[in-house]
């Protein structure tokens, strides 16, 4: 196949841009040529700014595609460029949705992908969720041949588990307390990206993909707790945990507290059984507890990583001094 990645060099897309070269297809990615990622070998690159029409329309001149994804599109303003950009160039265009579009928190578990779609809590879930409604639309009255595709929480060796990222596991090293949200027993769902990768390609080029949609997570189900302690064992450490509720630490920190009432601090397990339709035997076999040993040795040969965000530092410690005052009265 012909393929065209909007976008190719982040977290999720990087595992599955080199699932593709290895399968044999031809990959064209289009950005700006400014990502710390590199473009993976064979991959041809197509230079422009997906924010510029113009400069998209000069980029990919008269090339057409079997399958186009666009991995950087947040808006349904950005999908309705999309439809003008690729409508007659392709056979196929992906949209890389969200699991946090689904109903927050959920009515029952595992989620399937009937399960209604909304969050009232996070502006990024919620408009997530108007470019899904914008592709149906276009699907059902002209028939343009979107499939969506709603990763969960997906990782790769430079990525850690929290919001705060490095700032945490540097209060972890040095034996400082980290805040855990509610009592740290709900369930998560971490997929390794080259797991992803693997069910990802099953969608491409798929007639009997075309107007539906797919979420793609590990079968593995980790309490947050577990999430912790699990991270601090694999830089050497322990996590001295501290609980409160994320509606507390939303009161005092919006962006985190947006994070976690819109997704984190609910339990959140997926039945995968509709992307085992298109790629039969699929399973994540990257356990967190062995991927998180790859995160530890990255950060380890990147000491240039290892820097303490002080926005979060002191959101922390806003947090912890407010909840002692008021674990006092």
């Amino acid at each position: 196949m012909k393929i065209l990645f909007v976008g190719g060099t982040g977290i999720i897309s990087s595992a599955c841009s080199e699932r593709v070269l290895e399968r044999g297809h031809e990959l064209f990615v289009l950005n700006r040529g400014q990502s710390v990622r590199p473009l993976p070998e064979g991959a041809r690159h197509l230079q422009g700014d997906i924010h510029d029409e113009a400069s998209v329309r000069r980029a990919l001149g008269r090339l057409e595609f079997d399958a186009v994804v666009n991995w950087v599109n947040f808006v349904p303003e950005q999908v309705e460029r999309d439809l003008q950009l690729f409508r007659g160039r392709t056979g196929q265009y992906v949209f890389i949705s969200s699991a946090s579009a689904y109903e927050t928190p959920p009515s029952r578990l595992p989620v399937r992908e009937e399960t209604p779609l909304s969050n009232p809590f996070w502006a990024y879930s919620r408009n997530k969720i108007a470019c899904e409604e914008r592709l149906l639309r276009a699907w059902q009255e002209e028939g343009f041949p979107m499939t969506i595709v709603r990763p969960s929480h997906t990782y790769d060796r430079t990525l850690l588990p929290f919001t705060a990222g490095w700032t945490v596991v540097d209060r972890m090293l040095k034996g400082r307390p980290v805040i855990v949200h509610g009592d740290g027993t709900s369930i998560w769902t971490l997929t390794h990206h080259r797991d992803f990768a693997k069910g990802f390609m099953g969608v491409l080029g798929r007639q009997e993909a075309l107007g539906e949609a797919y979420h793609i997570t590990s079968d593995e189900w980790l309490s947050w707790n577990q999430i912790f302690d699990t991270v601090a064992a694999a830089f050497g450490t322990r996590a001295v945990k501290l609980h409160i509720p994320s509606d507390f630490i939303a009161g005092l920190d919006p962006e985190w507290g947006e994070n976690l009432l819109g997704d984190k601090s609910h339990s959140m397990i997926f039945d995968n059984s509709k992307i085992r339709t298109l790629v039969p035997g699929f399973r994540a076999e990257i356990p967190f507890a062995s991927g998180v040993e790859d995160v530890a040795a990255w950060y380890g040969a990147h000491p240039e990583r290892q820097v303490v965000n002080p926005r979060w530092e002191s959101s922390i410690e806003r947090i912890l001094g407010a909840w002692g005052r008021a674990a006092e009265h």
